[in-house]
């Protein structure tokens, strides 16, 4: 019986407790409108990524010309094929 009394006081306490907190989560004030609108402005004036030829290995290189006409299977192999490649030279 002392068991069951203290679970039940301790239970009516965790809800109390819980039922007068306040929150502080900042999520609450964080309104699309005020936190996506100055990103986007301080984004009008910056050009689109585009892709930098000269980063590309010879490999990626002949992998994306290769590429252009290929289905997902062709390309995984070829891709398989770069990277055995990649190990051999790398094993040697």
């Amino acid at each position: 019986m002392k068991t069951t009394a203290r679970i039940a006081i301790l239970t009516a306490a965790t809800l109390a407790l819980t039922a007068c907190g306040s929150t502080t989560d900042a999520s609450e004030d964080a309104i699309a409108d005020n936190v996506e609108m100055p990103a986007d402005q301080a984004l009008t004036d910056t050009p689109m990524p585009v892709e930098d030829e000269a980063a590309l290995t010879e490999d990626e290189t002949a992998l994306a010309e290769e590429g252009e006409g290929m289905d997902a299977m062709e390309a995984a192999e070829t891709a398989e094929e770069i990277v055995a490649e990649d190990a051999e030279a790398a094993a040697e």
